[in-house]
């Protein structure tokens, strides 16, 4: 097993569950090998959709509760990862989940994704996460492509935020790596086999039981469509160097070709 004592990960990402979807295999296999993984979440997912019956009480349009459920499954999910150092964005519900695009939740004056509109709250989620940065003082960074993967306001709006964090902690500490989340081979430039904390991601999976349907080596979202529960996760190297590369012309971790520095 590598010896990762002074690597630290920071991953920024806009919902949970995100996390576990695009790097649960990863933030498991880094934690248990010894380095230091920070999550940091943007919202509370307000508005997800509701995959089990008996909590569809919970929804944005009646109770407007699923919020505060989603907190508690987030903890469970980490958990399950080894993952104990998780910070709000700004603090629990400083910023609301926008919905989906062209939804009538992205007007909502909390929604992240106004902050496109509002530079000075542009620059407060900025200054959050930069403070995460300067406190953390990560050697790498995941978060997600311009387009936010699918196109979700809030994920574009989290590729922004960190994206500008980063920029403006550089006077103050160097990210010597930035890493896109990718699905597929052809976009990706670093592949992380985790196979080993396969276990580890299905139970966090598991957890976000509002979100997730969870059924053997299968899993599905709320639009029902099947996925193959993976534990080989891929990135895409958007600042930085690459390290060593394998014989498919893939780098195969994350710190590849970085001197961890305290």
């Amino acid at each position: 097993m590598p010896d990762r004592t002074g690597q630290r990960l920071l991953l920024v990402h806009a919902h949970p569950d995100d996390e576990t979807i695009n790097n649960g295999a990863t933030m498991a296999r880094y934690r248990a090998e010894g380095a230091a993984v920070t999550l940091v979440t943007c919202t509370l997912g307000e508005m997800g959709e509701i995959l089990v019956p008996e909590l569809a009480g919970l929804a944005a349009e009646r109770g407007d509760q699923l919020g505060g459920y989603r907190m508690w499954e987030l903890d469970r999910a980490l958990r399950a990862l080894g993952v104990t150092d998780h910070r709000y964005l700004g603090g629990p519900a400083r910023w609301r989940d926008s919905g989906m695009m062209g939804t009538a939740a992205n007007a909502d004056p909390r929604a992240f994704w106004q902050l496109g509109t509002d530079p000075a709250a542009f620059e407060t989620a900025v200054r959050a996460t930069l403070d995460v940065i300067c406190s953390v003082r990560p050697q790498v960074v995941v978060t997600y492509d311009p387009n936010g993967g699918y196109g979700h306001p809030d994920h574009i709006m989290a590729q922004r935020v960190a994206t500008a964090a980063v920029g403006a902690a550089a006077d103050s500490w160097r990210v010597a790596k930035v890493y896109w989340t990718v699905s597929g081979h052809a976009d990706s430039t670093t592949c992380v086999d985790a196979t080993s904390h396969l276990e580890a991601k299905r139970a966090a999976m598991r957890a976000h039981a509002t979100q997730i349907t969870v059924a053997g080596d299968m899993f599905a979202l709320s639009n029902k469509i099947d996925h193959r529960l993976t534990a080989v996760e891929r990135y895409r190297l958007a600042h930085g160097q690459l390290g060593d590369i394998n014989a498919e012309g893939q780098e195969t971790d994350l710190f590849a070709g970085i001197v961890a520095s305290p």
